[in-house]
């Protein structure tokens, strides 16, 4: 992958503009401060908060991470592997909380990365 590109920074937790500063301070979504963000690019100086309320709607973004996820692991394990529904959501809501963080980090290098 090509380390110049908007997908490698959102990927891999790099500044949208110089792909080389972390966006986060902690390069792992499951660490106890996963939300902890550099106020600007430690590498190039970008801003990662342009406004107040700017990731507001990445919150969409993420919530179309919970809707893709939940439909991709429907459609495998209760139509194609015919697993009982109720022992398919007791497994979806454990799920859905571990990957919180991976999709909320995600969702917000998204939504940075489309207006850099």
């Amino acid at each position: 992958m090509n380390k110049d590109s908007r997908l490698y920074s959102v990927l891999f937790n790099k500044c949208p503009r110089c792909h080389k500063g972390n966006f986060f301070v902690s390069n792992s979504a499951f660490s106890r401060h996963f939300d902890d963000m550099h106020p600007k690019c430690p590498n190039c100086g970008f801003n990662f908060m342009p406004e107040p309320g700017f990731y507001w709607a990445s919150m969409f973004v993420s919530y179309a991470f919970f809707t893709i996820w939940t439909l991709l692991t429907f459609l495998i394990v209760v139509i194609w592997l015919k697993v009982d529904l109720n022992y398919y959501l007791i497994g979806l809501v454990p799920t859905l909380i571990l990957l919180t963080p991976f999709f909320f980090r995600m969702a917000r290098r998204i939504w940075l990365t489309i207006f850099a």
